[in-house]
């Protein structure tokens, strides 16, 4: 019993203890808020892949107001359920961008292509014209297969082989026209040089150096271009000597009178050139003396058919009143016998 009671009083003093502390600790502050728990990373990650996706394939050119509110639900999402649905949303862009993206780029190869064939190189290359082909038929069947990645980064590499072979083709067709013109002959240091850089810019590109070909195709196509400018500032001074002497020719000869039009046309084509070569438009100005000059040689060949169709006229004309005169002599015989 007395172990009761004493276990009993324990307890109460315990008891008291326990509320005196109370009384005496300051009051424990409230517990705060926790902050909203952060959305789920799978949920975001799912997103932010689709989102990527959709910009690889420029989903925001194509479609900017849709773009416009997935980007805003993008921002708002706070958790897994809401990323799931902005994901779907940029997917759905993906879907609609990758047959736009497709065409863009095959329309930007194919350009590139016929432009490749209307130069010429590749009738001259035709190697090289094949392997820029199979690129891009890769390319084409990769997007088909739904490898799309693959698809755009093969389809990228075809339109550089075909960018790559057009710098080619600018400077094979820079350089036949300095031959067919005889341009040489008025740059020869450059034209040499020029060639020497064109050859090792091939070699370059047979070995897969891109950024060589393409350096020392720039160099050439430059001084190839230098060599077509000197050439037609000589061209064009030669062809305004020319032009010049031919059109003295036809006044000397009366061509400004006797074929009249043909001569104003001649005389508009010089005075255009004379215009060209003062603005050092020289190109131009020796293309407008060729032309002025050929004109000014078809005036002096029409005033030399009239001289002589004139000429003729007046030969024959000369013969009839000759025999006019004869005839009047004849029958003025005649008429005096018969008085006689």
């Amino acid at each position: 019993m007395k172990r009761n009671i004493f276990f009993i009083l324990l307890i109460l003093i315990m008891a008291v203890s326990i509320c005196v502390s109370c009384k005496s600790t300051p009051d424990t502050p409230a517990p705060q808020p926790r902050p909203a728990p952060a959305a789920p990373a799978a949920g975001k990650a799912v997103a932010d892949q689709a989102r990527q996706r959709a910009m690889d394939f420029e989903a925001p050119a194509y479609f900017p107001s849709e773009w416009a509110e997935a980007e805003a639900q993008y921002e708002s999402a706070a958790d897994a359920a809401a990323y799931n649905s902005v994901a779907a949303v940029y997917d759905d862009l993906f879907k609609k961008s990758i047959p736009l993206y497709a065409q863009a780029r095959e329309d930007e190869i194919m350009a590139s292509r016929e432009h490749l064939i209307a130069s010429g190189f590749a009738n001259a290359f035709p190697q090289y014209l094949k392997k820029a082909d199979e690129l891009a038929l890769a390319a084409f069947e990769q997007y088909e297969a739904e490898d799309y990645y693959k698809a755009r980064d093969t389809a990228s590499e075809a339109l550089a082989e075909y960018e790559a072979l057009n710098l080619g083709a600018k400077i094979f067709v820079a350089r036949q026209e300095i031959l067919d013109r005889g341009f040489a002959q008025y740059d020869p240091d450059n034209f040499v040089r020029a060639d020497e850089v064109a050859q090792a810019a091939i070699t370059a590109f047979d070995a897969g150096d891109k950024q060589t070909a393409s350096a020392n195709g720039e160099e050439a196509m430059l001084r190839y271009n230098l060599v077509l400018a000197n050439g037609w500032i000589a061209y064009a001074s030669d062809r305004k000597a020319s032009a010049s002497a031919e059109r003295e020719l036809a006044m000397s000869e009366r061509a400004n009178i006797a074929s009249r039009e043909t001569f104003r046309g001649a005389d508009a084509f010089y005075n255009q050139a004379e215009e060209n070569y003062t603005a050092e438009n020289f190109r131009d100005a020796g293309l407008g003396y060729i032309e002025a000059e050929a004109r000014f040689a078809i005036s002096r060949k029409e005033t030399e058919e009239k001289r002589l169709i004139a000429e003729e006229a007046i030969r024959i004309a000369e013969e009839k009143i000759e025999e006019s005169s004869e005839t009047a002599v004849e029958a003025e015989r005649i008429i005096e016998g018969g008085v006689r």
